[in-house]
């Protein structure tokens, strides 16, 4: 008996010993100012996947740490991490103490960049590098300098279009099915909001989705993540915008289980920096959480981002020399203030209910539904039986008549020095006109006049009846989004991300009557043609529509996308590693609501449904060489549906899906050497893709592709299709930083890449004029020849240098030196197949030997530039009770005033050699390459207060 009593003694005496065991390592995170413990910030040990998070007293414990010097970083959103070196002994508890953050006054920088590039490419910082799958992630170096600095070039990472990276608000995917890029606008404004967010660079793993070849990007809204306290600022700057107000309060997680985050911001400008671009934006965001237990818990977000904003013309070289490079033609003055005709407007509110379910210890359970609807809109004037009303119309321009001699004329006056105008009220009437009197025209004229289009309608020729009208391309979008993400610790060295996505997209396309300009209808017709092919609805012939009608095309496009992946990932002490697969199926259809005249046949009604099954793996390696330095790889195949914009070639008028239509598929691969001590951190990374059979659609007018009666050399409106579309983008980046002192840090980052079309495409056009006498729309140019030109509109050299001064005393400045160069111009396809250089008659034209056509196609190449940015920052407690602070931001950017091109296009127009070199004679063409320019110096000033 007494040895049972003593054996269950001495059990319980370990059990009780085991159970007291001392952890490894622990520590308690403050705010540097309040002094008071910060919840949920993450820890993590480098060379393993080993993370914690603070309690709400600031604690975090590991029990166990790997042998040997390892690297502990302590990290959360808007503060400075903290990097320590350990050096474990066996048995013995490791306590750091009091770990003190500092407020990031650079994070301002972040919750400032608000950049819509007048294209609409969107904003390129949509990747980073790859953490622990915790939501408190921050870009490095490199990813930092290609988003902060080298984006207001339209630098792009890796040469990719944001359409290969993924983008999540909690999982849900953002990337729009239209045309698989982020709409950014349907949460601009709300950058308190949206700062939790989590990054992965190229294939890399990601908890929550398969990704592409670009990265991924989650936002999470889940309202106990954020920080409590409340958040005013306001902010004045010269760029798209000229003043912001914000407010953001999050509550924090009450006893009862509640949290809730409400933000809120107004942005607007009469004028931004380009001449006629006024800008409105109205944004609200809620979310709500509800804690039922330690498993379950329920959280609804909301947002809502309204944005008005009015784009600016790219205009050629000969525009941009006589009206300067901010010089924008689509304003004119209106009741004495400035009118523009092409406004953007957004407004798409999304609701989405999330469930987080806590299966076990190891296990948990996310399951996102979400709901978006509202509209796209981007406004154009139209016009009948009057003449174009853009100011830069080829005609109103002095090259077109030093182009052509026999067109010299000049203004008809009256005797009282009056200009007389022809029947519209917006021609003037020529005789005798010269280049330099067609220039000095033009200087007086260069904005729409409103007021002439308004008189024009009123004494037209049928009473009532509109000449010129404002109309919007108009989608309509309901969307229903929903997934479900399980992550599963499996072992101690293996975990489980696995997920299902689904979308339906019910989008209604249309041309939405906006503004009579003072006439009483538009005639719903074509006037391009006569009898049926006039009409745009064969069903309701001769309409006369009116402000809010619909007009010229409708139609509505279904889409509905199933898509789901698996990843293991492996963790051991010398190496981690991952597997992925996915796969996604597509089906899309398009439904006319329009009988086009032209396409009687097969406009109206559903179309045929196309389907697209694809799938994709990718795996990588990281091997630990130590605590500090380390091997990455990474590897990637799959297949990608063509986009719903590129399913249908000419979706406006007709059911046609796209010839040759494939998947594309993408292989990418990049190899990584990570450097991580405590004062210098550096990452070299080389990388390569290949992307083949994509597709591409535009449209535009053009002489010498159509069929007219004169054997094409009239010109002619078509849709441009190219497909097989191959690119390989390969290169090097660079991110370097180092902490000289405990105030000052150096930063340097370099990318070098080669991004060009590896291969030939092929060439069709679709054309509605010889579609309208009965014959084949579709007409095959064969080979379009790619090969060996430079993809467009990105710089493919970049590199940056910084140093930045952090004060104690909470003040901050820094300054950086960028120098971007390589990048090129959008050619024009058309211009590059056989068609350019051979006649109908089988034969080549005169003088179009190889030498002068390849001088006449050499791709533009733009001059590199260096930007000068500065930046700084100054906080104060304003009470040392509690974490009540106030503060302020600055930055100027391109601080020397430089001018630069950010991207450009030629124009298709003259589509043979004689004409192109006709056009070109004189050194200044009616038909050159038009540009777009970056911001000269830009300044940025936001004040703020936290309580």
């Amino acid at each position: 008996m007494k040895k049972l009593v003593l054996s269950t003694l001495l059990v319980l005496q370990a059990v009780f010993v085991f159970a007291q065991q001392n952890p490894a390592l622990k520590g308690k995170v403050i705010d540097a100012k309040s002094q008071k413990p910060l919840q949920n910030v993450v820890a993590i040990i480098q060379s393993t996947n080993q993370s914690a998070l603070t309690d709400i007293d600031g604690n975090f414990v590991f029990q166990t740490i790997p042998a040997g010097d390892q690297v502990l970083v302590v990290k959360s959103t808007g503060y400075n991490q903290q990097t320590f070196m350990l050096e474990p002994s066996n048995g013995e508890t490791m306590d750091l103490g009091v770990v003190v953050l500092e407020e990031d006054i650079t994070s301002e920088q972040q919750l400032s960049l608000v950049t819509i590039t007048e294209n609409d490419l969107g904003d390129d910082n949509s990747g980073s590098e790859s953490t622990s799958g915790l939501l408190q992630a921050t870009r490095d170096t490199y990813q930092q300098a290609a988003a902060f600095n080298w984006g207001q070039a339209r630098f792009r990472i890796r040469g990719l279009d944001n359409e290969y990276g993924t983008t999540m608000i909690n999982g849900i995917v953002m990337n729009k099915l239209y045309d698989g890029r982020p709409q950014w606008s349907n949460w601009g404004g709300l950058n308190d909001a949206t700062r939790n967010q989590e990054f992965t660079m190229g294939s890399a793993p990601s908890d929550y989705t398969f990704g592409g070849a670009l990265g991924t990007q989650e936002i999470n809204t889940r309202a106990s993540f954020y920080r409590p306290g409340t958040r005013i600022s306001m902010s004045g700057t010269n760029t798209n915008y000229s003043w912001r107000m914000m407010g953001t309060h999050a509550s924090g997680m009450d006893k009862d289980g509640w949290a809730f985050v409400v933000s809120g911001s107004r942005r607007w400008a009469e004028e931004g920096y380009f001449e006629g671009t006024d800008y409105g934006a109205n944004s609200l965001f809620a979310s709500v959480e509800k804690k039922f237990n330690d498993k379950h818990s329920l959280n609804l977000t909301a947002m809502y981002a309204q944005n008005s904003r009015g784009k600016t013309s790219p205009n050629t070289k000969e525009v941009n020399d006589l009206m300067g490079v901010k010089y924008n033609s689509y304003w004119g003055w209106q009741n004495g203030k400035k009118r523009n005709s092409r406004d953007k407007d957004i407004e798409e509110p999304m609701v989405m209910l999330s469930h987080y379910w806590k299966l076990s210890e190891k296990t948990n359970l996310n399951t996102n539904v979400a709901f978006q609807t509202g509209s796209i809109g981007n406004s154009r004037l139209d016009y009948q039986l009057g003449n174009n009303p853009d100011p830069t119309y080829y005609r109103n321009l002095p090259s077109y008549y030093a182009n052509q001699p026999s067109l010299w004329d000049d203004f008809v006056y009256d005797d009282a020095g009056n200009q007389l105008f022809e029947a519209d009220g917006v021609t003037p009437l020529y005789q005798n006109l010269d280049a330099q009197n067609a220039e000095n025209y033009f200087k007086t004229h260069s904005q729409i006049d409103w007021n002439a289009m308004y008189i024009a309608n009123q004494n037209s020729a049928f009473a009532g009846r509109s000449i010129y009208v404002l109309y919007e391309d108009r989608t309509d979008d309901n969307l229903l989004n929903a997934n479900s993400i399980i992550n599963s610790t499996l072992s101690d060295n293996i975990s489980l991300n696995a997920g299902v996505n689904v979308r339906k997209l019910r989008s209604h396309n249309f041309q939405n009557l906006l503004d009579l300009l003072g006439g009483q209808y538009f005639s719903d017709i074509d006037a391009f043609y006569t009898g049926d092919a006039a009409q745009s609805d064969l069903n309701n012939p001769n309409r006369q529509v009116v402000e809010g009608d619909t007009y010229g095309y409708n139609y509505l496009l279904h889409a509905l996308t199933f898509d789901g992946f698996t990843q293991f990932k492996f963790s051991y002490d010398k190496a981690d590693f991952y597997l992925a697969q996915s796969f996604s199926r597509s089906e899309y259809q398009r439904e006319g609501l329009y009988r086009n005249g032209i396409y009687a046949d097969n406009s109206f009604g559903k179309g045929k449904s196309v389907t697209f099954e694809n799938f994709g793996f990718k795996g990588g390696l990281t091997y630990k060489l130590n605590g500090r330095n380390y091997l990455d790889f990474n590897g990637l195949y799959q297949t990608k549906a063509p986009s719903l914009r590129n399913t249908f070639s000419n979706a406006r008028m007709n059911n046609v899906i796209t010839p040759d239509l494939v998947s594309e598929s993408v292989t990418s691969a990049d190899a990584s050497y990570i450097l991580r001590a405590p004062k210098f951190k550096a990452r070299l990374t080389g990388f390569y893709s290949k992307i083949n059979d994509a597709t591409e659609i535009s449209f535009f007018y053009g002489e010498g592709i159509g069929g007219g009666e004169d054997g094409g050399d009239e010109d002619t409106f078509v849709s441009e299709i190219v497909t097989g579309i191959d690119k390989q983008n390969m290169g090097a980046e660079l991110g370097l930083e180092y902490q000289i002192t405990s105030t000052i840090k150096a930063t340097a980052a370099a990318s070098y890449g080669q991004y060009i079309y590896s291969d030939n495409a092929k060439l069709k056009t679709n054309d509605d004029a010889l579609a309208a006498t009965g014959n084949n729309s579709l007409t095959d140019f064969g080979t379009v020849y790619l090969k060996n030109y430079h993809q467009a509109g990105m710089p493919q050299t970049a590199a940056s240098f910084g140093l930045e001064y952090r004060d104690p005393h909470f003040w901050w400045i820094g300054a950086n030196v960028n120098y971007l160069a390589d990048s090129y111009i959008d050619f024009a396809n058309i211009l590059r197949t056989d068609n350019f250089v051979v006649d109908s008659d089988g034969y080549a034209y005169a003088g179009a030997t190889q030498e002068n056509v390849s001088e006449l196609l050499k791709q533009e190449k733009f001059d590199s530039f260096t930007l000068v940015n500065l930046t700084g920052g100054k906080s104060w407690r304003i009470s040392k009770a509690n974490r009540n602070t106030v503060g302020f931001f600055a930055s100027v950017n391109n601080l020397f005033d430089i001018e630069y091109k950010t991207g450009g296009f030629e124009q298709s127009r003259k589509a043979t050699f004689p004409d192109l070199q006709a056009d070109q004679a004189n050194g200044t063409p009616s038909f050159g390459p038009k540009y777009f320019y970056g911001y000269g110096r830009t300044f940025f000033v936001n004040f703020y207060i936290n309580f």
